[in-house]
């Protein structure tokens, strides 16, 4: 907190505590994008300061984009749904940010298998379609109204 000195209409000044925003810290150097490391902190209340190499933990290494999302991950109680709601993207698009914090974190994201080094395989031809052509347009037209879910549209597309 720092001291700020005001004054009111009569002309009276009084000093009130104000208190300091900190600024966010940068994770990563704004310059080369490595990690950066804390050499000082310092406490306002009784002055003092502790200098040295001080290492940050994973969640202040993540682009403050990545920071907002997980807090308001965090305070949806990990519901996508919520986290839509709250950001107004879609499912796919809070899935992929999730993915993306998992991956800034260091771990894998389910599905990340490395490939073998091996030549790819002979693409494999679509199936041919079960479903009459108005089928498919009844089929996406619910889909579109969000009447169904789009598992429920592959399973009716592809049933035989």
């Amino acid at each position: 907190m720092s001291m700020s000195t005001i004054n009111d209409y009569h002309g009276k000044q009084s000093v009130s505590e104000v208190p300091q925003v900190a600024n966010r810290m940068p994770g990563r150097c704004p310059v080369c994008g490595d990690t950066m490391e804390i050499t000082a902190l310092h406490c306002h209340s009784c002055d003092t300061t502790l200098t040295g190499h001080f290492a940050t933990c994973k969640f202040c290494q993540l682009s403050e984009e990545m920071q907002d999302f997980v807090e308001i991950f965090i305070r949806s109680r990990g519901n996508i749904k919520e986290v839509e709601r709250a950001l107004g993207i879609s499912y796919p698009t809070v899935r992929g940010r999730l993915d993306a914090v998992i991956k800034a974190l260091g771990y894998a994201v389910d599905g990340d298998v490395e490939e073998p080094a091996e030549a790819p395989a002979a693409p494999v031809a679509p199936a041919a379609p079960t479903v009459s052509p108005e089928e498919r347009r009844e089929i996406l037209a619910a889909l579109s109204r969000g009447e169904i879910t789009a598992q429920e549209a592959t399973a009716r597309l592809r049933r035989p």
